[in-house]
């Protein structure tokens, strides 16, 4: 297996992970910036990144900005935010051709990171904010993102699911914020509360290609030096063991034809566990691929579900079930996929698919080596953790896991809340 090992030295608040790689014939560079997910800061948050791209210092109109990223070749400039565990992550990425593979061979590492440092650090603003008319421009593109999400009608039973399975916890919160907040947030309160963040959140830059540690590392003390801090947060995770005292059914009723049924669960098992690759093989087994028990049960077997999958929030302890049923089969759904989990938790797991599993999730990983972004992925779930666990390790690991282990871990899963979303006849008891 190919060397995936980043190079981590830190400057100030600052940490730089560097892998270098003769195997992109392009450089990635990203930053991620912690903020808690707080009912305060939520919507600020999530509208720094469209802000922050709008302009610099040097590029301050967006005509400006694209000419220089055509400057650069053709670079991809990107920003968004999401919710990892109690962490909001602001994200920026720019992808650049590398320099080693032009035929001019311009300064294109060095311009680059000029560049990417600038859109962090140096944003276009005017008097004491950003500026007000980008703001305003974003606030509306938020504004409809945060409305449209009833829209995707999978994407908003899942935001709603996890707002009933977590009230009272940060989780719970819409990683796009919230619409009252938005009416009163003006250019200089922006402004200032991004001041804040760049001084006290923890920022992680990354960056993937065929360069060199040290000269990633000269040329960002140079630029970074007026912008570091002294000590750095650190990323604290909050406890994922949570018991569950009762199950809750939630039912929402909207203009749908399509039920969908969303299930979550507390796996009362932390990421930096021993135990955490028995339960990534659980989730594989489960839900995970066509060949789980939950596709072959619920969708094949019943013909129930138009699509019926689980995944893992890991950083939060949880795991989620996701289907697209017939309203008229809520129950009978809910029953098969209840069976399902507590046929992991008897053991009733062959070893066909133990080992397809296993197969199934080696190759995934082994294709991150090929994706820069998934690698850098990767490696900052092991920062947000505060436990490094590298890609060999966590293969190593998924190798070894038992029948026995995947059974230890399905003891452990609670079944927390059961939610519908379903159409606006029929009577209110989400059976029928």
């Amino acid at each position: 297996m190919a060397n995936n090992h980043f190079e981590t030295v830190s400057i100030g608040n600052i940490q730089v992970h560097v892998l270098p790689s003769t195997k992109f014939k392009t450089t990635t560079f990203v930053a991620y910036i912690g903020q808690e997910l707080k009912p305060e800061t939520v919507t600020k948050t999530a509208l720094l990144p469209a802000v922050l791209q709008r302009g610099t210092q040097s590029t301050p109109t967006t005509i400006e900005l694209k000419r220089k990223l055509d400057d650069l070749y053709g670079a991809i400039l990107f920003g968004d935010v999401s919710k990892r565990g109690e962490r909001h992550l602001m994200e920026f990425g720019l992808e650049i051709a590398n320099e080693r593979y032009l035929q001019d061979k311009p300064a294109l590492l060095e311009e680059g990171l000029s560049f990417f440092t600038e859109v962090l650090f140096a944003p276009a603003t005017e008097g004491n904010g950003f500026k007000a008319s980008y703001v305003e421009a974003e606030k509306k593109n938020l504004k409809q993102k945060i409305e449209s999400l009833q829209d995707d009608k999978i994407r908003y039973a899942a935001q709603r699911m996890v707002e009933e399975m977590c009230k009272g916890e940060p989780y719970a919160l819409f990683n796009h914020g919230r619409l009252a907040d938005l009416e009163q947030l003006g250019a200089t309160e922006l402004y200032t509360y991004y001041q804040d963040v760049i001084r006290t959140c923890p920022i992680d830059l990354y960056c993937v290609g065929n360069v060199s540690t040290e000269q990633v590392v000269e040329l960002l003390r140079d630029r970074l030096a007026s912008q570091v801090t002294g000590q750095r947060k650190t990323y604290t995770l909050a406890p994922v063991v949570r018991e569950v005292k009762e199950e809750k059914v939630v039912v929402d009723r909207l203009n749908v034809k399509q039920g969908k049924l969303n299930i979550g669960c507390r796996t009362q098992t932390e990421i930096t566990s021993n135990d955490y690759p028995a339960l990534v093989v659980y989730n594989g087994i489960l839900g995970g691929f066509p060949h789980s028990k939950l596709f072959r049960n619920v969708r094949e077997k019943a013909s129930l579900a138009y699509y019926c999958s689980s995944r893992l929030e890991s950083l939060k302890g949880l795991l989620m079930i996701q289907s697209g049923i017939e309203i008229g089969n809520f129950q009978r759904a809910v029953d098969i996929i209840k069976e399902q989990l507590e046929a992991m938790r008897q053991g009733r797991i062959d070893q066909q698919e133990l080992e397809q599993t296993k197969a199934t999730l080696t190759n995934a990983y082994k294709e991150q080596q090929d994706r820069s972004y998934e690698l850098i992925h990767f490696h900052h779930q092991s920062v947000l953790a505060g436990q490094e666990r590298t890609l060999e390790q966590m293969l190593q690991a998924i190798q070894r896991v038992s029948i026995e282990d995947v059974v230890r871990v399905a003891q452990k899963v609670q079944l927390d809340t059961i939610y519908f979303l379903r159409d606006q006849e029929g009577n209110a008891d989400a059976k029928n």
